[in-house]
């Protein structure tokens, strides 16, 4: 917790202490002026005084008390604190006698009803700062599990990003060897292409959100590597619908169900993958459709794997209740429907 909410906390525990000493004068009780003025203000200051001393007594040893200590330590609080006020409550009385000078005789005299009213004010009081500490120190301890949970899962979503550019970066390099070993005079276009995308990896990546359309063109660059790899005219369609500027999305979410759909879709069909990606109301929904032909069994069984697992791990971390993933095969098809509330 802030420590200018703590202190703010403070402030309005002692507003509504003074104010409950103050009530009698409020409501115009005791009705002898004197006493309001002489024997009242006193009773102020000693009750005022008491309870400062009791109840940061208690709120400093809070923290400190654990076990079978507890019930020990508050009660040599509490002891000591009555000590204390009825050795300098005399004195008070006596101080307050001699400037006003109205003081009844009984109170320049013991009483054992001071020690009653004494322990029950130390007693009221500690539980106040029992009471305040406690929410204090539940507030912090809440703001500590929260940064503890960010950490963890910053870390783990580093761990999970770092399992997927490898993977990335080793088909693309695959697919660049492909076409230098071919002597194709694309290969300089693909290194531009591989060029534009290990700078998104590197400088854009790692940050936690990125523009959709950076991510589409990185997209974009990708699917255009795999058109130059496989050489066969309308392999895959790529449509997007809606506005996308300004919208911000996780980085590299998509792309393991691109890679997945050109790494076990079937090339028989025309166009083997479907790609779609569409925005509206806050929402981005992205489709991926790829035909399985004979493997289609050995395609659903690699996506449910690592990769599967982290993609579905950081969707969790990243859109906590705020995304739906659904993946499935049917009809020689194997199809995944993501949908990503903002």
């Amino acid at each position: 917790m802030k420590r200018s909410s703590i202190i703010l906390i403070h402030i309005l525990y002692w507003f509504y202490i003074i104010n409950q000493l103050l009530f009698p004068v409020y409501v115009g009780y005791p009705g002898d002026s004197g006493m309001v003025g002489g024997d009242y203000l006193k009773d102020f200051v000693i009750s005022l005084f008491l309870n400062v001393l009791s109840f940061y007594a208690v709120y400093f040893a809070f923290p400190h008390i654990s076990g079978k200590k507890n019930i020990f330590l508050i009660a040599g609080i509490a002891v000591s604190m009555v000590i204390v006020i009825m050795a300098v409550r005399l004195p008070i009385n006596w101080c307050f006698w001699k400037l006003i000078g109205n003081l009844p005789p009984d109170e320049l005299k013991f009483e054992w009803l001071w020690v009653w009213n004494e322990l029950r004010l130390v007693v009221v009081t500690g539980i106040y700062a029992i009471l305040i500490r406690f929410m204090i120190n539940m507030f912090e301890a809440q703001k500590l599990r929260d940064e503890l949970i960010n950490q963890r899962q910053a870390g783990e979503l580093a761990l999970l990003k770092s399992q997927v550019n490898p993977h990335f970066l080793f088909n693309t390099l695959n697919n660049i060897y492909s076409l230098v070993y071919n002597k194709s005079d694309e290969a300089a276009e693909a290194v531009i292409k591989f060029s534009s995308i290990m700078r998104y990896v590197l400088y854009e990546a790692p940050d936690e959100k990125v523009l959709l359309d950076k991510e589409i063109e990185y997209l974009k660059n990708y699917i255009e590597l795999q058109k130059l790899r496989y050489r066969q005219p309308g392999i895959v369609k790529f449509e997007i619908k809606g506005v996308t500027e300004g919208i911000s999305i996780a980085p590299m979410i998509l792309i393991p169900f691109i890679e997945n759909a050109f790494k076990h879709g079937s090339k028989d069909k025309k166009p083997a993958v479907l790609i779609n990606l569409a925005t509206e109301e806050k929402t981005i929904i992205f489709n991926v459709i790829n035909y399985t032909g004979k493997n289609q069994k050995q395609a659903v069984n690699h996506i449910s794997g690592i990769e599967l697992s982290n993609i579905k791990r950081r969707l969790e971390l990243i859109y906590p209740g705020k995304h739906v993933l659904d993946l499935r095969e049917e009809d020689g098809r194997y199809k995944v429907n993501l949908l990503i509330k903002l």
